[in-house]
């Protein structure tokens, strides 16, 4: 299994539209049988202290799974981002735990 590190960034003034669908993207993150596993996640903040987009560590096969995870995520399929980024990763410095 590989590790992998994906940045979402919102679409500008959602707000709104990330808290109605908070529970379901928590829900989602910490479904079992997902092609990948989120490893750690939360939210960037903006200047303001709101949430702005995510920043999540998935574990997946290849990379092809974390985007298929990042594909069927509801801040994802609600329109909530204004871009996804996904790229491989390795830990270097301390541990997940």
């Amino acid at each position: 299994m590989a590790l992998f590190v994906v940045s979402y960034i919102d679409k500008p003034n959602s707000l709104a539209l990330r808290m109605a669908n908070r529970e379901a993207h928590l829900a989602y993150a910490h479904q079992d049988g997902q092609v990948a596993q989120v490893k750690l996640g939360g939210p960037y903040l903006d200047e303001q202290g709101n949430m702005a987009g995510s920043l999540l560590i998935l574990e997946a096969s290849d990379k092809a799974a974390a985007i298929a995870f990042t594909q069927n995520d509801p801040y994802v399929t609600c329109g909530l981002m204004q871009s996804v980024d996904v790229k491989p990763f390795r830990i270097t410095m301390n541990q997940l735990g």
